[in-house]
């Protein structure tokens, strides 16, 4: 029986691939390319992930880096803590405005979240760092231009209320018990946050500290994602090389490019994936359901 021409390439392509794969060198398969916007890529070049073809190349990915260390894809985990790991209880806008109104902000929440997101985008140059040590001075700016309030109680107020458990809440009920498989399978797990000097007591405050093995906070380690510093330095406190680790984050920039960056893998929370699960399966952990 005769094949057609596109059977033939097809064919073709797979066996091209499989060879591709073997003979491509350890952590360079599968990237992301901040030129293409965090398309995934092969090499440099863009992968379609709906094709069979190249959905096979991940699934060939995953395996080989599970056989290196004895069925895990990596030695190391590496989480985000704001917009990752937690969460806001409330949206920013909607606090600033209700404890506002006691110290005569008038302005409305969507007019405090346009003007909360312009301050953030702004350029920081009074200090080396935004969260440098509390990072009193960057908040008051941010609160200052978000609501037009200069009032140091508003400011206190707001900024001690971020330190408490009730601002918070854990963005993935099953996050505890995802680490502690991780962990018991030999996966090291720590936070890598620009945060001030706020986030250790918090984490603590929610009960979730004892997660993790380390933490690199930029307020303590001296560098901000995107800088790759901060992923090396989470790395070394975990005795991992940069290569057997993959961090997880809400932010295309700061997390994935910056990881990237430093040499760790990365996967962009809520696009790549959703749940602390569904990592812990990407690295070679199964966890039980309810």
């Amino acid at each position: 029986m005769k094949m057609s021409a596109l059977t033939r390439a097809a064919k073709l392509m797979r066996r091209k691939s499989a060879v591709a794969v073997r003979s491509i060198p350890p952590h360079s398969v599968i990237r992301r390319s901040s030129s293409t916007f965090g398309k995934p890529s092969i090499n440099g070049n863009i992968v379609n992930s709906s094709s069979p073809v190249q959905l096979g190349l991940f699934q060939d990915y995953e395996r080989y880096r599970r056989s290196l260390y004895g069925g895990l894809a990596y030695k190391a985990l590496l989480v985000d803590a704001a917009g990752t790991l937690i969460i806001p209880s409330e949206p920013a806008a909607k606090v600033y405005h209700d404890v506002g109104m006691k110290y005569g902000v008038r302005c409305s929440e969507s007019e405090i979240l346009r003007r909360y997101r312009w301050a953030y985008a702004q350029p920081w140059s009074r200090s080396r760092l935004r969260y440098e040590n509390d990072a009193r001075p960057f908040w008051q700016f941010i609160v200052e231009k978000a609501t037009g309030c200069n009032d140091p109680a508003y400011l206190e107020e707001l900024y001690h209320y971020y330190t408490t458990a009730e601002a918070w809440r854990i963005a993935d009920p099953d996050a505890g018990k995802t680490f502690e498989a991780l962990r018991q399978a030999g996966v090291k797990v720590g936070v890598v946050s620009n945060f001030d000097t706020r986030l250790r007591p918090l984490l603590n405050a929610l009960n979730c500290g004892h997660w993790f093995d380390a933490m690199a906070i930029s307020a303590e380690v001296g560098a901000e994602k995107p800088n790759p510093a901060i992923f090396s330095a989470a790395c070394e406190l975990l005795g991992v090389h940069e290569q057997d680790a993959v961090h997880v984050g809400d932010d295309r920039r700061n997390d994935i490019w910056g990881a990237r960056d430093a040499g760790c893998d990365a996967l962009l929370w809520g696009e790549d994936v959703t749940s602390f699960r569904q990592v812990a399966e990407k690295i070679g952990v199964q966890i039980p359901l309810p």
